[in-house]
């Protein structure tokens, strides 16, 4: 599968994004579905997974964020809200087959998106 990320962009402090990741096959609902980010001189870090109803938030991000997917588009949506400067980094979408949740590994890696967020 092929993935397209979209989304990113720069906001303020306690503001909102959502970004946007499509899969190019009509199974996308088939696969775990995860957005990593990773900032400079950091680790890339999980951020938030699904995998058919089951969800996986990163610590930093829970109650803040939200993972969802439309398959009638084949997309999975994270919607960020109450942003941080410390949320600033390149996030990307990753695909797997397996649909075990806490899995770390992921076949299928789309392009990043860059997110700034300034105080």
């Amino acid at each position: 599968v092929q993935l397209q990320a979209s989304g990113g962009g720069a906001v303020q402090a306690g503001g909102s994004l959502r970004l946007s990741c499509v899969g190019s096959e009509r199974s996308f609902n088939a696969y775990r579905v995860a957005w990593f980010r990773q900032a400079p001189g950091k680790d890339r870090e999980l951020v938030a997974a699904v995998a058919w109803t089951a969800n996986k938030y990163g610590d930093s991000v829970k109650g803040r964020f939200t993972i969802s997917r439309d398959d009638a588009k084949n997309t999975v949506f994270l919607q960020m809200n109450e942003l941080k400067p410390e949320d600033t980094g390149v996030y990307t979408c990753a695909a797997d087959r397996s649909l075990i949740i806490a899995s770390p590994h992921y076949e299928f890696w789309g392009q990043g998106t860059q997110v700034t967020v300034s105080s």
